[in-house]
């Protein structure tokens, strides 16, 4: 039998984000984590993670509409 050559993976590129909360929150999210015997970076990515895999190739639409100017002539 020959032996399977082990293919190399491709190593993941990872970007840093940070974000600002409150020290209340900060200290629910440490709770919270506590509780579940977790890491505040699993229960985020967790949280996000929809909203991270779900819109990758998604393209958003152009909204050049103002939301709050007055519609003096109503086009039909």
């Amino acid at each position: 039998m020959k032996k399977k050559k082990n293919k190399k993976r491709k190593p993941v590129k990872f970007k840093t984000l940070k974000i600002k909360v409150s020290a209340k929150q900060k200290k629910s999210l440490e709770n919270f984590c506590k509780s579940r015997r977790t890491t505040p970076n699993k229960i985020i990515k967790k949280a996000i993670r929809p909203l991270l895999e779900n819109y990758v190739n998604a393209i958003p639409p152009k909204n050049n509409e103002k939301v709050k100017q007055l519609m003096l002539f109503p086009s039909e």
